[in-house]
């Protein structure tokens, strides 16, 4: 009769256990910011002619169709030193949400023991020396934790939590490797670039030297027009060692992004005179469709899961824990093991309660501060990820604009330099004029140069802002 009691007593807290989970259910706030209208609407800046609202494919670096560039990506991301991490991480978590489900519940126990050995007569209150023997002693013992008010329920739900935003992590370092292998692949070729056009810069006022020393030679110039062309020709070789050691230094910045020490850099990188460009229009998407693209976003939101959860564990703390037991096994002489005699079984409960004070409901208080401070960081990256791509496409934008007038005066800087040039040969103009439009030719040169190395560096900030490549 005790057994049948037993038994109801642990079908009644097992049903008690089905509908008792204390805490609040998590569900996405109806205030946070991203269900904000305006946070979920087109972008701004998605007007402009070099952007689309078309959603962002994945695998954005592949819309430069440059395989040096795609080639580079795919090996980052196999070995770079910081997805490594990022990936142990996801799979510490992922076992933590294991060790989380598997707490509670049933749990199975089997022991086994054998002792030759004489025990004290004394303890059995007699007076004679016992023999000998052989003892042993096996058994089986099944526990099962009632999860009474569901704390083993809003852990594991905070395990999960936890693991999904590790996930996130992962991919939101994905992320920012592809930017960062892009935009040194940028840096390497833009600083390419300027240092080719330098070059011929340098190439071009050589010339010019060798020319006016001609003419001064030939008695149709003066020395100082010598001495200013060769002041023109050192001041541009100064420019070319900086390009150089950033060009290096994002050769180098590849290597180790690639998972490589930096001797191993790119060989063919190393060549790239022009950085890569888009034959498309960006696609850059909605509001919407940012918020559930952006990895930091979903960790965000899954860190403030997490807390929601850790509410309901601390909370549990204010009610009793609850332990069903059953164990059976044999005891006694070796040779009679498995005998009635040396049979034994038992069923057992164990309920433990502390009786709740200032520190578990203060610990309830904190559980929950932390939920509103997560709540708080998740609007803030929220608001962050919008903030950050109005302001990618704005600069783009303005860059675009900008590089278009340097296109405009670099020409018109080139052909006044021709004009001039051919006046000075002819004898029609001073040579101060065609320095003077040298220099302005070499000084349009290079404004459009840096220029053309900002607007494909906007492009991978605008990538990186959008945060494609792995939608969940």
């Amino acid at each position: 009769m005790n057994a049948l009691r037993a038994l109801a007593l642990a079908g009644s807290l097992l049903a008690l256990a089905a509908c008792s989970t204390v805490g609040p259910n998590y569900e996405l706030p109806a205030d946070a910011k991203i269900n904000a209208p305006t946070a979920r609407g087109p972008f701004m800046g998605a007007n402009a002619p070099a952007v689309s609202q078309a959603p962002l494919p994945a695998g954005w670096w592949k819309l430069y169709d440059d395989p040096v560039l795609n080639d580079l990506v795919q090996q980052a991301l196999a070995a770079n030193t910081d997805l490594r991490v990022a990936a142990a991480n996801l799979a510490r978590a992922q076992a933590i949400v294991s060790e989380a489900d598997d707490a509670g519940g049933f749990k199975t126990g089997v022991s086994a023991a054998a002792l030759h050995s004489r025990e004290s007569g004394e303890q059995y209150l007699l007076s004679e020396q016992l023999p000998v023997e052989n003892l042993a002693d096996v058994g089986v013992k099944v526990s099962y934790q009632v999860d009474l008010v569901g704390r083993l329920k809003r852990a594991a739900e905070a395990a999960r939590a936890d693991a999904e935003a590790s996930e996130a992590a992962l991919d939101l370092a994905r992320v920012s490797v592809a930017a960062d292998v892009a935009r040194a692949y940028v840096d390497a070729c833009a600083n390419g670039h300027e240092l080719a056009v330098a070059r011929h810069t340098v190439d071009l006022q050589a010339k010019s030297l060798a020319a006016t020393q001609a003419l001064v030679k030939a008695g149709r110039g003066a020395v100082m027009d010598v001495t200013r062309s060769r002041a023109l020709l050192d001041q541009s070789r100064a420019a070319l060692p900086g390009f150089e050691s950033r060009r290096r230094a994002a050769l180098y910045k590849l290597a180790t992004l690639t998972g490589k020490p930096p001797a191993e850099f790119p060989k063919a990188v190393e060549a790239c005179v022009a950085p890569p460009t888009l034959k498309q229009p960006i696609p850059v998407g909605d509001g919407a469709t940012l918020l559930k693209r952006r990895p930091d976003v979903r960790q965000a939101e899954r860190t403030l899961a997490g807390a929601t959860a850790r509410i309901g564990v601390a909370t549990a703390a204010l009610y009793p824990n609850v332990t069903l037991g059953f164990g059976a096994g044999s005891t006694g002489l070796l040779a009679d093991i498995g005998q009635p005699a040396a049979n034994r079984w038992g069923l057992s409960s164990l309920i433990s309660w502390t009786i709740p004070g200032q520190g578990e409901r203060a610990r309830i208080r904190q559980t929950e501060a932390g939920a509103d401070a997560a709540l708080a960081r998740f609007d803030g990256v929220v608001l962050t990820a919008l903030r950050e791509t109005e302001t990618s496409l704005d600069a783009y934008a303005q860059d675009l604009r900008r590089n278009a007038a340097l296109k405009a005066a670099r020409d018109q800087a080139a052909l006044a330099e021709t004009q001039t040039r051919a006046l000075y040969r002819a004898g029609r103009s001073p040579y101060l004029v065609g320095l003077d439009a040298q220099r302005t030719l070499a000084s349009a040169e290079a404004a459009l140069a840096a220029s053309d190395s900002q607007v494909a560096a906007d492009q991978v900030t605008l990538f990186l802002a959008l945060g494609g490549g792995w939608e969940r």
